[in-house]
């Protein structure tokens, strides 16, 4: 698979086979495919009909191995459809680093657009996912306010001169930053509900994947799919569904927003679909701004 970080471990097909014949004899005999996605944190093959490795592709994704482990299986009971539940836990070896898991297989195709149907089940979604205990749930990295990405954010904005209006997606960026921030409750949130974390069948939300993220904090975050996956006139559907006020889409908005402004300059290259879906975010939220 393509290498996309400075400290990308080497992962392949052979790799993968020599881990699962040491560590998972009664899968030896099952075959192993390479899984085209646009995921950046870990890679991901196809064992048999039924399973699937999931390997992170770099350090800061290996503590996501413990949490999936962890706090997946009590999610799943919760969730109003399957999300990729670990089968099994994997150990350094055969020269590969860190731990690994094998999953469920998630049948189901990423979507490109999402229809009205599709709208009303991710928030359904994400209204199962808020209404989980979050006692003692693991923090949520975005689950912060927007002014912590703030520098990271304009300086990703700097590296874009020439590619974007850059003037315009500053202006969005300082009113958004001077939101108040959330008052609610801290809720359990996905973090990361985009177009390559979605599946479909038959244009209904079959399952939602990677939730390595997954945690509690401002639940904000997880209306950027109102911008990365929705067409505009899917997202009032969506919002009334989730009882979303002003200042609260507004902020939504904005994490949509940097999300796809740190991405495009970081992915431009390497990941052609993420790098796109930032292309398309960015446009999707200057059309909404100015409308």
């Amino acid at each position: 698979m393509a290498r996309m970080h400075t400290d990308e471990a080497e992962i392949d097909v052979p790799l993968v086979r020599r881990l699962i014949t040491e560590q998972f004899p009664q899968w030896a005999d099952l075959p192993v495919a390479d899984v085209i996605s646009s995921g950046t944190d870990n890679a991901m093959y196809r064992l048999g009909e039924d399973m699937a490795v999931r390997l992170p592709r770099i350090p800061w994704a290996v503590p996501n191995v413990d949490r999936e482990h962890a706090w997946l299986p009590r999610l799943a009971d919760e969730l109003p459809v399957p999300i990729p539940v670990p089968l099994g836990r994997g150990e350094p070896g055969a020269g590969y680093p860190w731990p690994w898991s094998v999953v469920r297989w998630m049948p189901g195709e990423n979507p490109c657009y999402a229809t009205d149907p599709l709208a009303r089940d991710l928030a359904d979604f994400i209204l199962a996912l808020r209404r989980i205990d979050p006692a003692n749930g693991p923090r949520q990295d975005r689950g912060r306010p927007l002014r912590t990405r703030d520098d990271t954010t304009r300086k990703a904005i700097d590296e874009l001169t020439g590619m974007i209006d850059t003037a315009a997606v500053a202006e969005i960026w300082a009113e958004a930053v001077a939101l108040p921030e959330w008052r609610g409750p801290e809720l359990w949130s996905h973090g990361d509900l985009s177009p390559g974390n979605v599946l479909v069948r038959n244009g209904r939300l079959s399952a939602v994947i990677d939730l390595a993220g997954a945690g509690v904090g401002d639940p904000t975050v997880d209306l950027i799919v109102a911008w990365n996956l929705l067409r505009a006139e899917a997202r009032d559907l969506f919002r009334e569904a989730l009882d979303v006020d002003d200042v609260t889409w507004l902020r939504g908005r904005a994490w949509a927003l940097s999300i796809a402004l740190i991405q495009l300059p970081y992915y431009q290259h390497t990941n052609p679909q993420l790098a796109e879906n930032a292309r398309h975010v960015i446009r999707e939220v200057l059309t909404d701004a100015a409308g």
